[in-house]
C-alpha cells in the first residue's frame, strides 16, 4: 500500500492508503465498512447521496482561458470561472484529502481505441470509484502507463464542502472544469451523474476537433449489423425502444460517430429505476445484483429495494456494468447508422406519430430537442408544458448548437441517413383528453423505417409543421388512420388551435439560434404560425 500511484504530481499528499483499481467486491467492503451505503437483498449496494438527488447545473463552471475562450457557448449553461477561484478550490480539494483512504480508477472515456480519452478519477468515497469502474471503459489492472499521465483528471469529494464568499462560488456544492490543467474537481455532491456528466461534456467539447459527432443518445443494432441511432429527452421512451428485445445494444447514452463506425463513449448504463418492473424493463431490473450501484432508492427492511417509492426522488438510479446488460454487446462498436429517430413525447397531441425529416428538418428539429411535460410531473404544472433543450442534451454541451447541427447535417448527407421523428406521447387530444400511442405502434414504425419499408411508401404532408407522414405501415397492425394526428380527434377546430399553439412555441424556442445557423435551416420548422 505504499505506492501512490503518482497522485503526489497533483499536489495530493500525505494520505493514508492509496487504493488503485479495486475490483468491485473490494470497493464494495470498503464502501460498507466507511459506512457509504448497504447491501440489498440482491447484493447491489445502495447509498443515499442526501439532499443532492440530481446534477447541479448552476454550480458547474469552466474556467475561462484564451485557449478555449472563443470556442465555448458561454451563458447560463456553460458559466465561466477564473483561474484564481480555480486554484483556491484545487487547494482546499487537495488539502482535504490529507489523512484519508484514496481510492483511484484508471480507465477510459470512449470503445474507440483511435480517439478514446484516458481518464483517472481520484475520491476518498469508495462508491465513487464504484461508480467509475462500472460507468467508464475499464483497462487491464496490470496496466500502469496511465497513471503517468491521464488524458484528464476528476477529483471527487462528496463531504467537502466550498466556502462561497471564500472561494468565489455561488453554494456548498462545485463543478469546475479546467482544461488548461486538464483536471475537474467535483466538490460537495455524491451523486454520481456528476462524474459522469463532467466527462461527458468534456468529450463533446473535445471530439468535435478531431472531427466526430459527438451525440446524447442511445444506439443498437441488429443481427445483420443494422444500426440505428434514437436521441430523446427524459419521458420520451429513449431507453425502452432502444432495448428492443430482438436487437443488440450498443449503449444507452453517449455516443460518438466517427469517419467509419458509432462508438459508445461508456462501459456501462445509468438508468433511471424510478417504479421499474420486471416486465417493464426486465433487462435493466435483471442487471440490478452484486456489483451494481444504486442510488436513493428507498430499501425496505428485509433488504428488498421499493422502486415504485419517490421518498428521495424521482431520480432513483443504477449505475450498471455493462456486462450485465443481457445482449449488449461490449465492444462498444456498431456500423454507420442507416437510420435516426427523434423521441418527442407530445403531450399536445398534434405530431404525427412518425414522420420522415429532410436533412434541413433533422438540424432544425435537433437543435430544438423537444419533448412536452405533463401534468403532476412537476408543482405547478397543470396543462402540458413544452420543454426544448438542444441537440437533446443542452447541460452537456460546451459548443453552440450550432455546431453540432451542422456535423449532423453532414453525416445525414455523406452517409445517406434516414431520420425520423417519431411521437411516443399522445394522439387523439392533448393530456388529459387524448391517450399514449400504443407502445406496440410505436415498435412497429420503429422497425419499419428500420427495415426499409418507408423508404417507397406514399407520404402526406402535415400541414403545420410540414412533415411528411407515411400514408401506411406496410405489414403491421398500425391503422392508418391515427397517422395523420388531426384524424384522431374529435374536435378539428381544438387541434388546429392547439397545432398553431405548439407551433409557436418551436418558432419562439428557435429564435435564439437566428444569425448563427443558415437561413433555409431556420425555414424549415412550422409552416403555418
Amino acid at each position: 500500500m505504499n505506492n501512490t500511484w503518482g497522485i503526489e504530481k497533483l499536489g495530493i499528499i500525505n494520505t493514508n492508503e492509496v487504493h488503485r483499481n479495486l475490483t468491485r467486491a473490494e470497493l464494495i467492503e470498503f464502501a460498507i465498512q466507511n459506512k457509504e451505503g448497504i447491501l440489498t437483498n440482491k447484493g447491489s449496494i445502495s447509498i443515499n447521496t442526501g439532499k443532492h438527488t440530481g446534477r447541479s447545473p448552476k454550480d458547474r463552471f469552466i474556467v475561462d482561458q484564451p485557449s478555449i475562450h472563443n470556442q465555448i457557448d458561454w451563458g447560463k449553461i456553460n458559466i465561466p470561472t477564473t483561474e484564481e477561484v480555480f486554484e483556491k478550490l484545487y487547494v482546499r480539494a487537495t488539502t482535504y484529502l490529507q489523512e484519508k483512504n484514496v481510492f483511484i480508477y484508471d480507465g477510459y472515456v470512449g470503445h474507440d481505441i483511435q480517439t478514446r480519452m484516458s481518464l483517472r478519477i481520484i475520491s476518498d468515497y469508495a462508491s465513487s470509484a464504484l461508480f467509475s469502474t462500472n460507468m467508464f471503459v475499464s483497462t487491464d489492472k496490470k496496466d500502469l502507463n496511465l497513471h503517468d499521465q491521464a488524458d484528464f483528471t476528476v477529483i471527487a469529494i462528496p463531504k467537502c464542502k466550498t466556502i462561497p464568499e471564500v472561494d468565489g462560488v455561488r453554494s456548498e456544492v462545485a463543478i469546475v472544469i479546467n482544461f488548461d490543467k486538464k483536471i475537474a474537481i467535483i466538490i460537495g455532491s455524491s451523486y454520481g451523474g456528476e462524474i459522469k456528466k463532467v466527462m461527458f461534456s468534456i468529450m463533446n467539447f473535445l471530439l468535435p476537433a478531431k472531427n466526430i459527432f459527438p451525440m446524447h443518445c442511445s444506439a443498437n443494432e441488429g443481427k445483420d449489423g443494422n444500426s440505428a441511432l434514437f436521441f430523446g429527452l427524459s419521458g420520451t421512451g429513449k431507453t425502452t425502444i432502444s432495448m428492443d428485445p430482438e436487437r443488440i445494444l450498443i449503449g444507452d447514452d453517449e455516443h460518438g460517430w466517427g469517419s467509419d463506425k458509432i462508438f459508445n463513449m461508456e462501459g456501462g448504463s445509468y438508468a433511471k429505476v424510478i417504479d421499474i418492473t420486471p416486465e417493464k424493463e426486465p433487462r435493466i431490473f435483471s442487471a440490478i445484483r452484486f456489483g451494481t450501484l444504486l442510488e436513493n432508492a428507498v430499501i425496505k427492511n428485509d433488504r428488498t429495494p421499493d422502486y415504485a417509492d419517490s421518498k428521495y426522488t424521482e431520480n432513483t438510479r443504477a449505475a450498471i456494468p455493462m456486462e450485465y446488460i443481457e445482449n449488449a454487446k461490449m465492444d462498444g462498436i456498431c456500423s454507420i447508422p442507416s437510420v435516426i429517430y427523434f423521441l418527442a413525447a407530445d403531450a399536445f397531441g398534434v405530431l404525427p406519430p412518425i414522420s420522415k425529416l429532410t436533412k434541413e428538418q433533422a438540424m432544425y428539429h435537433f437543435m430544438s430537442g423537444y419533448t412536452a411535460k405533463v401534468a403532476g410531473t412537476e408543482t405547478g404544472i397543470i396543462e402540458p408544458l413544452p420543454t426544448f433543450s438542444a441537440c437533446f442534451g443542452a447541460p452537456f454541451m460546451m459548443r453552440h448548437p450550432a455546431v453540432y447541427a451542422k456535423m449532423l447535417g453532414e453525416k445525414i448527407e455523406k452517409y445517406h441517413t434516414d431520420v425520423f421523428l417519431v411521437n411516443t406521447g399522445w394522439a387523439g387530444g392533448p393530456y388529459g383528453i387524448g391517450s399514449r400511442i400504443k407502445l406496440a405502434y410505436t415498435r412497429a414504425m420503429v422497425s419499419a423505417a428500420l427495415n426499409g419499408k418507408l423508404k417507397n411508401v406514399e407520404y402526406a404532408e402535415e400541414p403545420v409543421f410540414g412533415l411528411r407522414v407515411p400514408k401506411e405501415i406496410p405489414a403491421s397492425l398500425v391503422p392508418s388512420e391515427i397517422l395523420l394526428p388531426k384524424n384522431t380527434w374529435k374536435d378539428k377546430e381544438l387541434y388546429d388551435k392547439t397545432a398553431v399553439t405548439l407551433a409557436n412555441k418551436f418558432k419562439e424556442n428557435f429564435e435564439k439560434f437566428e444569425g448563427y445557423i443558415e437561413e433555409k435551416i431556420q425555414n424549415a420548422g412550422p409552416k403555418i404560425v
